[in-house]
């Protein structure tokens, strides 16, 4: 017989590795990836946004001159200074601003309506007719309303003729029968290069309705004035907000239309902040006007969206 023999040991357990698996390591650089995609706009803000921001802040506490140099010195009273010296231009360029805003609106939401739900085969040609004039300058556009509202011109005689300047005259817009130069030449600019900054939000939220609501408003008899107030406008409210906020926000910062179109009575704020920055060489009350009008904008702006109720643009 031959001896039994213990049997051979069995090998060492491997030792647990703590290298991730790859799925887990695919799956934490997935995560990682809208961080990555991120980061290019975060430079640009943090570079071109908030270091001017602060370098404005820094500027409108300082004090001195050109020859001697600025220095931060801390002396908020510019602040109170620059409103208590240019308040007016602060109230017109609000004043204008709404104007413009208002009158965009309403000229705006019929065309983009018009677009959106009657302009069928011919909506793709309007739409490219409303954003035309972006392809010319800005300047050369406020330009030619100089040919447009000049005293011998065909409108400024149709406008007499039909009684419009007395009515405007009565209102303070216009000086006799004289168009450019007055605040309804500013008006009419303003209204001019901000209407496609107006027509298309309000065309994106009309186009989104759907046209089956219209059609269940019908079968409920409800008229077709009834059907837009109870349907169409409130589900349009989205670009009711978004297009006056994109008009007024730029209108009331322009000063291009008030040089070019105006006179000296209906300067805008953005007209002083240009002359001080460029002109008078004044840089603290410059920036200190630039921070007042923001902080201006922005309350309003706050204002006007939590009264709306449009919850996507909150």
């Amino acid at each position: 017989m031959t001896a039994l023999t213990d049997p051979a040991p069995a090998p060492p357990a491997p030792a647990p590795t703590t290298a991730p698996a790859p799925g887990r390591r695919v799956h934490r650089r997935g995560r990682l990836v809208p961080y990555w995609l991120l980061l290019p706009g975060v430079l640009w803000l943090l570079v071109f946004f908030l270091l001017p921001l602060v370098y404005q802040a820094s500027t409108s506490v300082q004090t001195g001159s050109l020859e001697e140099g600025f220095e931060v010195t801390w002396h908020f009273a510019t602040y109170t200074d620059a409103l208590a010296a240019y308040w007016p231009q602060f109230a017109r360029s609000v004043l204008y601003a709404g104007a413009a805003t208002l009158l965009c609106l309403l000229l705006g939401y019929p065309l983009a309506y018009l677009i959106a739900f009657r302009a069928g085969r011919w909506r793709g040609l309007i739409l490219v007719l409303v954003i035309a004039p972006f392809f010319t300058s800005f300047l050369i556009r406020t330009l030619a309303w100089k040919t447009i509202l000049a005293d011998s011109g065909p409108l400024v005689e149709l406008l007499g003729t039909l009684h419009v300047l007395d009515v405007t005259a009565w209102l303070g817009m216009t000086d006799g029968d004289r168009v450019l130069a007055t605040p309804l030449a500013v008006v009419c600019g303003l209204t001019y290069n901000f209407l496609p900054f107006m027509v298309l939000p309000l065309y994106t939220s009309l186009e989104r309705i759907d046209g089956r609501l219209h059609e269940a408003a019908g079968d409920l008899y409800a008229s077709p004035s009834t059907a837009f107030r109870k349907v169409t406008l409130p589900l349009s409210l989205p670009g009711v907000v978004a297009g006056t906020l994109l008009t007024f926000i730029p209108a009331s910062g322009d000063y291009v239309n008030a040089d070019l179109l105006g006179s000296t009575d209906t300067r805008m704020i953005g007209s002083v902040i240009q002359t001080q920055f460029l002109r008078v060489l004044d840089y603290p009350t410059a920036a200190a006007l630039s921070f007042l009008l923001m902080a201006a904008i922005l309350l309003m702006v706050t204002f006007y969206i939590r009264k709306s109720g449009t919850e996507e643009l909150v």
